[in-house]
C-alpha cells in the first residue's frame, strides 16, 4: 500500500464559498470554514484532514476560480 501525502492550498481571499470543491471530494475532507470570513465576505473552503488527502485534485479541477493548488509528495 502506497501512502501519498499532499499539500493543498486555497487562496482563501478569492474563495466564494460555492462548495463545488466540497461536493467532489471523495474523502469528504474539504469543508466550508464557517468561523472565517474572507475580504469578500464569504466563508472560504479548506481541508479538514490533510493526512487523509489522496491528492486526486478533484477540488482544484472543479474550482471555477482556480484558487486551489494540489501538490503531491
Amino acid at each position: 500500500m502506497t501512502i501519498m501525502t499532499a499539500k493543498v492550498t486555497f487562496d482563501q481571499d478569492r474563495c466564494k464559498g460555492c462548495e463545488l470543491c466540497v461536493s467532489v471530494c471523495p474523502k469528504h475532507i474539504v469543508a466550508i470554514d464557517k468561523a472565517v470570513t474572507n475580504r469578500k465576505g464569504y466563508h472560504p473552503a479548506g481541508v479538514t484532514d490533510i493526512a487523509s488527502c489522496i491528492a486526486c485534485a478533484s477540488c482544484a479541477k472543479i474550482c471555477p476560480d482556480s484558487i486551489i493548488t494540489v501538490e503531491k509528495f
